[in-house]
């Protein structure tokens, strides 16, 4: 490792966005642990083959692997790193604590928290970033009352092992992400104060914003107009027998900024859009029509005749979008009946157009205990605009 690098490693790293906005940082990767196939496979094709973002240790092979399997089977390596890395960043899978979802203590993903304990335990790098849902901070019932918060948890093994912990839930709209997305962020450092983390990154946030040209906040419309399917389509490469859009003129920053890196004629990477039954797109028009503001609709409101799903929100053009779930049908496109594509759910995240996703678009039933295709990877990661604001401080504070 070269000693002028700021070196890091992503565990949890799912498809690459807190790794995408740390390199866009100055930081260097050391490895990603990520156990998805499709995920790591998006990663690999954006970080590791196209950038060379990595350096990658001749100990670990380019693939899926689960941090259990490698703390069992590398932990001789990994002791070697000890004190030698930077920062750590991830954090264990949230589906078992989102409050969006069906909460569940016994959910298996949960007790990746002691993997992670166990990895920063061995590795103790200066600092650490961990990321979660809102729910990370809610304790589970049982028996009528409330069980001690993994949030604490986390924190009181991170102190007892030597580090300043620091924690605080951020909406990352107030960072220039088109989503209203709230998210638990905890940070532990060996040698210095981690609120003045807290503290750096709310005073960088204008000036980042005004170098990126972005105001906030910024709404679907300036998100997303410029990928409606009115401007065109063509067969979608990767998948036989659908449609997939064609730009449109850029008419705001944020898409200016998502399309950085390609022009007008490129072929929009994961712009698929679905096939509809003509009752769901008469449906669809209904509550374009009919709802007024960007929420959540259900059955029990009676809004809208005809609605069997247990829940679905309609966007609004000049509205900030809620919170993206790995569900595609939980949302309704502001202008279009239809629901959104990878691409635009992953503009909504701030990836931007030349990060290509791979696997499958979508999954469903017993499937999505196992796959994570492209809708969830997006939904899963964290918004790579986000994190390079966070790396850029600690940085800083490195």
């Amino acid at each position: 490792m070269n000693s002028k690098e700021k070196y890091y490693i992503d565990l949890f790293a799912g498809c690459g966005g807190l790794s995408l906005g740390l390199q866009k940082a100055g930081w260097k990767g050391i490895f990603a642990v990520e156990k998805n196939k499709d995920a790591f496979e998006t990663l690999k094709t954006n970080l590791i083959d196209k950038e060379g973002h990595f350096e990658w240790p001749d100990f670990l092979n380019k693939e899926p692997i689960d941090i259990k399997e490698l703390l069992t089977k590398k932990n001789k390596e990994l002791c070697e790193l000890s004190g030698k890395v930077d920062l750590v960043v991830g954090g264990p899978p949230c589906q078992g604590f989102s409050m969006a979802g069906k909460r569940d203590s016994n959910d298996i993903r949960n007790t990746l928290v002691k993997s992670y304990i166990k990895f920063i335990k061995i590795i103790m790098p200066k600092m650490l970033f961990l990321e979660n849902v809102h729910g990370f901070t809610v304790g589970f019932e049982k028996d009528g009352k409330k069980g001690k918060p993994y949030s604490q948890y986390v924190a009181e093994r991170l102190k007892k092992l030597g580090y300043n912990i620091d924690s605080k839930v951020i909406d990352v709209s107030e960072y220039g992400v088109p989503q209203r997305r709230k998210r638990f962020i905890l940070i532990g450092m060996l040698d210095k104060d981690p609120k003045e983390f807290f503290k750096k990154l709310d005073e960088n946030k204008q000036q980042f914003l005004e170098e990126k040209q972005l105001n906030t906040p910024i709404t679907i419309s300036e998100a997303i107009g410029d990928l409606l399917k009115l401007n065109g389509t063509y067969p979608t490469p990767d998948a036989k027998g659908f449609e997939s859009g064609k730009y449109g003129d850029i008419n705001s920053n944020y898409q200016r900024l998502m399309r950085i890196n390609t022009n007008n004629e490129d072929i929009v990477d994961s712009h698929r859009y679905a096939k509809h039954r003509e009752d769901s797109i008469e449906l669809f028009t209904q509550m374009i029509n009919t709802v007024t503001e960007c929420k959540r609709i259900t059955p029990r409101d009676g809004i809208i005749e005809g609605l069997k799903k247990r829940g679905v929100t309609v966007l609004k053009e000049n509205s900030v979008c809620t919170t993206i779930t790995s569900i595609p049908d939980d949302f309704v496109h502001y202008s279009e009946p239809r629901i959104m594509t990878v691409r635009e759910m992953a503009r909504i995240q701030s990836f931007p157009d030349d990060y290509k996703f791979k696997g499958k678009y979508t999954t469903g039933g017993k499937l999505r205990k196992v796959d994570v295709p492209r809708y969830t990877q997006v939904a899963n990661a964290v918004p790579p605009l986000f994190a390079e604001q966070v790396g850029k401080v600690l940085g800083e504070m490195l």
